[in-house]
């Protein structure tokens, strides 16, 4: 686990949420009183589902799941793969001890030279989008589908890239001020960055602060993705995904093409089959 993670305090408002996500480049926090007890957690998913809320209180989730330091690897692995999550704090005492990420766990999957083949893996759809949609065309999909990424397709329908919502906004004309100012940021325009800000840009966006320029998701994309192969081994792919920081990689076929995504929780599965 990642020991003494960052967390928010209650009282807190969206504010003091989105500028410990900004400036530490994260996208999720355990909340505690002012004590240090925990209560509850937050995500920026969370701000993105309600973006007219502002009290942190009715913004976290106090049902999160939690687990706890002596936990097996494996039964945290099935909590957080059953809940969909991808922060586990742990508690212990009452107090946030630490916070367990699918990177924090790769490294197991690294170590255990697993060679399962990483299409037995794969538990979500595919859902690639062409590489001259529109970029607003793209952030709505990524809404519809749930998702933080997309793989791109040529006119040939070849894998050409990859895209991620804070890519969306990389080259978008927004004046990084003006942006933190509008999200109530501003006095601590010293302790951000661009690539924490690119993190919670989609709420403002969608708040209708800024409008994404006339782009195709070709413009932005990352092109020539980092990839495997459907045999690959478990074990190769989360050697992939931890020494790149991916949360997801594209999978190719025998004839080359695109058949699938493998996010981090999938490779996780394998430690609880």
């Amino acid at each position: 686990m990642t020991q003494k993670p960052v967390a928010a305090k209650l009282p807190g408002s969206r504010e003091d949420v989105l500028r410990l996500l900004v400036k530490h480049k994260i996208t999720g926090v355990p909340v505690t009183k002012k004590d240090g007890t925990y209560i509850g957690f937050v995500a920026r998913k969370h701000m993105f589902d309600q973006p007219e809320e502002k009290q942190l209180v009715l913004l976290m989730r106090k049902d999160w799941p939690t687990t706890a330091p002596n936990t097996r690897v494996e039964d945290a692995v099935l909590l957080m793969v059953e809940s969909g999550v991808h922060f586990l704090p742990v508690i212990e005492k009452k107090k946030v001890v630490g916070i367990l990420t699918p990177a924090d766990v790769l490294i197991v999957v690294e170590k255990a030279e697993l060679d399962t083949p990483v299409e037995e893996l794969v538990r979500s759809p595919c859902i690639p989008v062409y590489e001259l949609t529109p970029l607003t065309v793209a952030l709505e999909i990524m809404k519809i589908a749930r998702v933080f990424s997309l793989p791109v397709l040529d006119e040939e329908g070849l894998l050409s890239g990859i895209i991620t919502d804070r890519d969306l906004f990389n080259k978008s004309h927004i004046d990084e001020r003006i942006a933190m100012s509008a999200l109530g940021l501003a006095e601590d325009e010293d302790s951000w960055t661009w690539e924490g800000l690119r993190n919670i840009m989609k709420l403002y966006y969608e708040e209708s602060k800024i409008h994404l320029p006339k782009m195709f998701v070709k413009e932005v994309m990352i092109p020539d993705p980092v990839t495997v192969f459907e045999k690959s081994g478990v074990s190769e792919v989360a050697t992939h995904l931890r020494k790149n920081d991916f949360n997801q990689m594209p999978i190719r076929d025998e004839d080359d093409r695109l058949a699938a995504m493998i996010h981090d929780l999938d490779v996780l599965t394998v430690l609880i089959k």
